[in-house]
């Protein structure tokens, strides 16, 4: 990982590292960066002189007023730092919408839908679409989100593209009271979530931290305490080279047990980029997945512009389905993105091209290669169920189902 230096704000702070390549944030967005900066820099003096990387990374992301998912800064988009699945084409969430229609049968008019990160909103509204469609509308639509600014453009998108369904449609702050019935899905959630860092070496492990120094966030070994390994990478890690870094996302392990106290019976859809342990820590992944979003650039340096950029971690989905077993959830498949969204038919779903003139063409053919194919989104992104007191086949896993390499 790269360590920041070079552009200087003002006396004692350096907000960002020589990366060219980035554009400069506006005088606004730099005061507001520097802001979090002094707060970050002020908790690691207190904590004696280093955080761990994942309270560096919790605070850069969702600091109250000041992370980069609780400011108001435009994110998702082409108008912000990232295009997510569903913001490249409704036929992502018009495929899930047949999943989830699939699990909410069994529970008549009763069961619900509980989406977890709302993002722009456009998943909810072309979900609820497909729903009303199939004829499958869930009881009531809910949306944990955290960010007021998020909340509030996901409300104008609903009630811009859905809006005789917006009653259906509530927001939480905090996950609901146990006994949920229907689908709780999560779009890119989990490689949000903050991630410890380590780096191997003869002795075994020792975690990555945070500093600041010289007007800069810094790497810092921590030389006392080694970190908490999951049983399932205890010898997996022992086999690597020493110097060899990557994350372990203990936050991800226990959002899964919270989702599994809730849950009473349904389905959890988990969907993110990431991989099986083996390969999440293979010999070669020496530099870890550890990932930042600026401006649809991405880059290596969680220490640049804090509190503008996105800072995320590929998912280690071994971790995430030992965790639901743990908490009394099964593991009912794990499959490509690719694989999963043509299991549940987006193929058919698509356009016939006689309908289309030649632009729309092209454009939604870009859009299922960028969905669906391997070089592209297809492979990358997996989808991961888990579920209590459900036994039905998911269609979203018929064509292939990957749980052996977990």
């Amino acid at each position: 990982m790269p360590t920041s230096s070079a552009l200087f704000l003002r006396p004692g702070i350096v907000l960002a590292n020589a990366l060219s390549s980035l554009p400069l944030p506006d005088a606004t967005a730099q005061t507001h960066s520097e802001k979090l900066i002094a707060f970050i820099a002020d908790e690691i003096v207190a904590a004696g002189g280093q955080i761990s990387f994942a309270r560096y990374m919790e605070l850069a992301l969702f600091a109250p007023g000041m992370g980069y998912y609780s400011a108001g800064a435009r994110k998702f988009g082409e108008q912000g730092d990232f295009v997510t699945a569903p913001e490249i084409s409704p036929l992502f969430s018009r495929a899930l919408a047949q999943q989830l229609a699939e699990v909410l049968d069994p529970f008549d008019e009763t069961g619900e839908v509980l989406e977890v990160g709302g993002g722009s909103g456009v998943m909810a509204a072309d979900i609820l679409a497909e729903l009303e469609a199939l004829d499958a509308l869930p009881a009531q639509y809910l949306i944990l989100e955290l960010s007021a600014d998020l909340q509030e453009r996901q409300r104008e998108t609903l009630a811009t593209r859905v809006p005789h369904l917006l009653e259906r449609v509530h927001w939480l702050h905090e996950l609901p009271a146990p006994g949920f019935r229907g689908v709780v899905v999560a779009n890119e959630l989990l490689d949000a979530l903050p991630v410890h860092c380590f780096v191997t070496h003869k002795k075994g492990l020792q975690e990555r931290c945070v500093s600041f120094a010289e007007g800069r966030f810094q790497w810092a070994g921590n030389e006392t305490d080694e970190l908490l390994l999951p049983e399932h990478l205890t010898e997996i890690i022992t086999k690597l080279p020493s110097g060899y870094t990557s994350e372990i996302n203990l936050a991800a392990t226990g959002w899964v047990q919270s989702i599994a106290n809730l849950l009473d019976a349904g389905v959890v859809l988990l969907i993110d980029y990431g991989y099986a342990a083996a390969e999440y820590y293979h010999p070669q992944r020496d530099g870890g997945t550890l990932m930042c979003h600026y401006r649809h650039r991405a880059h290596e340096d969680p220490f640049v512009y804090p509190g503008l950029q996105d800072i995320t971690a590929h998912v280690d989905f071994t971790a995430i389905a030992e965790a639901a077993v743990s908490a009394g959830l099964e593991v009912r498949g794990y499959n490509t993105q690719g694989f999963f969204l043509l299991g549940n038919g987006i193929s058919e779903l698509a356009h016939s091209f006689e309908a289309l003139n030649e632009q729309q063409q092209v454009l939604q053919a870009q859009q299922m290669r960028t969905l669906t194919l391997p070089a592209e989104m297809g492979e990358r992104f997996k989808v991961i169920a888990l579920a209590r007191d459900y036994h039905q086949p998911l269609r979203g896993f018929a064509l292939q189902d990957l749980r052996h390499q977990l």
